[in-house]
């Protein structure tokens, strides 16, 4: 008699790994060769994967492979099971040869979730041909109504082990952390202190349309609970008179401890980073947001308390007094489309830390122009900035201090130029201190915003390529 099986009582986590299947259609009616050449053109594309792709912390994904060809139904079947016993989550179909679209690849897809990522990466001119079963699987599938990703390359048609071009990879590892990052958040949190803050709509928390869009949930946590654990001291000593002394280190006179109680406000500000920090952990966040304006360090009918700017860096940025760290996203004010959009980004960069920054200004050419003559600066009909305007991007809050220096450089370096002065206690009467620089020229990146419209129940991305 069948008896039901309990599953373990432990709730340790492991840390969650996106794993990609690759695997490859074929005509069961060509010869050997061609056949082995198909297997050995989906290992060559799992080991590329698996040496390009990482998860935000650095970490390896997870990449598996099935030696079986699906010729059909029977194939297409068994792959699906050793996809699911491996918890594929993405499938990547490498075809060198025509084969049939319902009973291969429309079969297996038939096993796994709808909206599951699928790329067909196939070379350009295959002699069998390949690349006629790649436009045919697709569109099959698009007439179906199941989106995939048709990714045209390049690799020879001689030879048993043929190499895709750099460009063809390159397409292919683009897309994993595409689908890395829509398959790798499902079921993930953030949490956000507060609610969104001064009224800016523009920064609500929809909760249901964040859940059905990305899978994501957003724990809501009252401030109170962060008040209450500062004035409890729920929070390791030693470890905040450690980053205390790192910061102190690094900055030294840049860091201004000239307003009343700074350096107690100081320290509140370094436990509100812990207590943070652990709260995150507990519930395995991704990322975060904190709402400082107004009940927390403005509004003086109540206690004002500390600004949260150092906090806020601390999350973002690739390192604190502990040493290298995965960026945690987490947002100025509580603005939870402003806190997706640096989560979906850090998580397409493979862990890249984001700039949170207010869109202030834009300096028209001739604005800029005029503005430089009054102040004698010169330029040239080459000077980029001069011909083409700027984008004034300031602060209110605070962002990754990895973002005062060049991608890749120590943090020795990148300290230097911080400085942490006190809070304008007009604005701030709870006071701390702000975090100041000014980010180097030539960095290149992606400038974007998330939006959601109660018209549409779609959110949206306003995008474009950006440099300092």
């Amino acid at each position: 008699m069948a008896k039901a099986k309990k599953l373990g009582a432990s709730v340790s986590r492991r840390p969650a790994q996106v794993t990609f299947g690759v695997c490859a259609a074929c005509d069961p009616r060509i010869d050997e060769a061609s056949r082995q050449r198909t297997t050995n053109i989906v290992e060559l594309i799992a080991d590329e994967i698996a040496a390009a792709v990482t998860m935000p912390d650095g970490s390896a994904v997870n990449v598996v492979w099935s030696p079986v060809l699906i010729d059909g139904e029977k194939q297409a079947d068994a792959v699906a099971r050793q996809f699911k016993d491996a918890g594929v989550e993405a499938i990547i179909c490498t075809p060198d040869t025509w084969a049939f679209p319902q009973l291969t690849l429309m079969s297996l897809l038939a096993h796994v979730p709808e909206r599951t990522p699928v790329n067909i990466t196939v070379g350009n001119s295959a002699p069998k041909p390949g690349v006629v079963y790649a436009h045919a699987v697709n569109g099959a599938l698009a007439q179906a109504g199941r989106l995939t990703h048709l990714n045209v390359g390049t690799w020879p048609d001689t030879g048993q082990k043929p190499r895709p071009t750099v460009g063809t990879i390159q397409a292919l590892v683009d897309w994993c952390y595409a689908a890395l990052t829509y398959v790798g958040l499902k079921g993930r949190r953030v949490v956000v202190f507060g609610h969104d803050s001064m009224g800016m709509e523009t920064a609500l928390a929809h909760v249901n349309a964040t859940r059905r869009s990305f899978g994501l949930e957003i724990t809501r946590l009252d401030m109170k609970l962060l008040a209450d654990m500062l004035n409890k001291g729920a929070y390791s000593k030693k470890e905040c008179r450690a980053l205390r002394e790192w910061i102190g280190g690094h900055l030294g006179k840049r860091l201004d401890l000239s307003q009343a109680d700074a350096e107690a406000k100081l320290d509140q500000s370094l436990a509100m980073y812990l207590i943070m920090r652990d709260l995150l952990a507990e519930v395995d966040a991704v990322g975060g947001g904190f709402m400082n304006q107004l009940e927390w360090g403005s509004d003086p009918r109540g206690i004002p308390l500390p600004i949260c700017d150092l906090a806020e860096s601390l999350m973002n940025s690739t390192f604190d007094h502990n040493g290298d760290k995965a960026a945690l996203p987490f947002a100025t004010e509580a603005d939870v489309q402003g806190l997706l959009t640096m989560l979906f980004k850090t998580w397409l960069s493979a862990g890249a830390p984001p700039l949170f920054m207010d869109f202030r200004k834009v300096w028209e050419p001739w604005e800029i122009q005029a503005k430089a003559r009054d102040l004698d600066v010169k330029f040239t009909k080459s000077t980029v900035w001069a011909e083409k305007g700027i984008i004034d991007g300031d602060n209110s809050g605070s962002a990754s201090l990895n973002w005062a220096g060049t991608p890749g450089e120590p943090v020795e370096k990148i300290m230097k130029r911080v400085s942490m002065p006190g809070a304008e206690l007009y604005y701030f009467p709870g006071g701390g201190n702000s975090v100041t620089f000014v980010s180097p020229g030539g960095i290149e990146g992606i400038a974007s915003r998330l939006a959601y419209s109660e018209l549409s129940g779609l959110f949206s991305l306003v995008w474009d390529e950006a440099f300092t």
